[in-house]
């Protein structure tokens, strides 16, 4: 790992604790989007090969999170996350527990008091958490279960996340001409498909096409699968009427699963942020949230919603 990338693993069997200080080269609100939102939850969280996999997540004080980890041979394992207070982008803390399908708490098992506190400092997140056990009983149990390893795996999963989607908005629209256009996700066959549909509209991809291996190597992160790096990270077409299609393949390897419904929006880029606002907030009456309209750390204000009619759509302001 980079002596940049701070990580500190401590317990403290004493106090039937472990404290975890973990620093991340991204901005406070993306960090704290990928803490606190499950869809962004179920792509890191869970350590290769496992997944996570979110029921429900109701991210306020009195919420909860309630999700399994899938094994590579079918096991799943439920756990939830009860929260106790929220500071936005701050701290939030809470009781993390084994459990069943249905949310009820497995007494057997340990349990542990989460405490996570985020600061930012030159676009560099510190997070620090602090894990406090009933008993030491419960603490050695944890470690033996191999927490810090697993723990370690998902963070440095984190950390792939950050850098693929940093590439990819990077590649994207670098100002803030109006657009509508459409983005559509493939679970592996993105270039089958946009060369099909190249040859019916008899356009050229713009800018080529860019790959998941086309990511500079980055001791920080781990290394992408070689069956991975083949695949489309981000490719763009002119259909008709000045329109753009644009997509991605979204690989289970990296957490992904595209399942017809969530495989195409409408992406907006209006030509202000005022705008950007009446749109998401119009359109979004009545259906469902993914990503709150915010500021980015591509430098977009962006957001992302499934509408009452069941339409996805995105709302991109790229700032200048």
């Amino acid at each position: 790992m980079n002596p940049a990338i701070l990580f500190n693993f401590e317990v403290d069997k004493t106090n039937h604790s472990i404290h975890v200080e973990r620093s991340f080269p991204a901005p406070i609100d993306l960090v704290w989007a990928a803490w606190t939102e499950a869809e962004i939850l179920d792509q890191w969280w869970a350590p290769k090969p496992y997944q996570a996999v979110t029921k429900s997540l109701d991210f306020k004080v009195g919420g909860r999170w309630h999700y399994y980890m899938k094994g590579p041979e079918g096991d799943i394992h439920w756990c939830r996350f009860d929260y106790e207070s929220i500071e936005k982008e701050k701290s939030f803390s809470g009781i993390d527990a084994f459990c069943d399908e249905n949310a009820n708490m497995n007494n057997t098992k340990p349990r542990v008091k989460w405490k996570n506190e985020f600061s930012e400092e030159e676009n560099n997140t510190l997070v620090n958490i602090h894990l406090e056990f009933n008993s030491l009983e419960d603490l050695e149990t944890i470690i033996q279960m191999g927490f810090k390893e697993g723990f370690t795996a998902g963070l440095e999963n984190l950390d792939q996340y950050i850098n693929a989607q940093f590439y990819l908005r990077l590649q994207k629209k670098t100002n803030n001409h109006v657009r509508v256009n459409t983005y559509v996700n493939f679970p592996g066959n993105t270039e089958e498909a946009f060369n099909f549909y190249r040859n019916v509209f008899k356009t050229e991809f713009v800018n080529g096409i860019q790959r998941f291996g086309d990511i500079p190597a980055d001791s920080d992160h781990p290394p992408i699968a070689e069956n991975v790096k083949k695949l489309v990270l981000h490719v763009e077409l002119p259909l008709i009427g000045n329109h753009i299609l644009m997509a991605t393949d979204s690989p289970k390897e990296m957490g992904f699963t595209v399942v017809p419904g969530n495989n195409m929006h409408i992406n907006l880029e209006p030509e202000s942020r005022e705008e950007a606002t009446r749109l998401f907030d119009a359109l979004s009456v009545g259906g469902k949230i993914e990503m709150p309209l915010q500021d980015t750390f591509w430098g977009a204000y962006y957001g992302s919603f499934t509408d009452q009619f069941g339409i996805n759509w995105m709302i991109n302001y790229q700032i200048k």
